[in-house]
């Protein structure tokens, strides 16, 4: 990672953080809070290869990294639907 990598990194990763914390302002209970719950997923998703590629070194690994983005892909899909099925039921 050279001397750089590391500083820019944990810079992108912070301003997906505060990024994070920026939306979760918006609440569950906002008219917008598919496109919410989406963007938190979107980030989610972009820090976790920020942390593959950059801290664990898989950018080297083409076959690794498109193995764990592919996951991580399907996994983020799999809780949007489930956070869209489960959003419209009231107790």
């Amino acid at each position: 990672m050279g001397t750089t990598g590391p500083y820019r990194s944990w810079a992108l990763l912070l301003l997906l953080s505060l990024a994070t914390t920026g939306l979760t302002i918006f609440g569950p209970s906002s008219p917008s809070a598919a496109a919410v719950a989406g963007a938190l997923l979107v980030i989610s998703g972009l820090k976790a290869r920020i942390i593959l590629a950059d801290y664990l070194e898989l950018r080297h690994s083409a076959f690794w990294m498109r193995g764990f983005t592919a996951f991580i892909g399907v996994f983020l899909i799999i809780a949007f639907i489930l956070y869209a099925l489960g959003s419209g039921r009231t107790e």
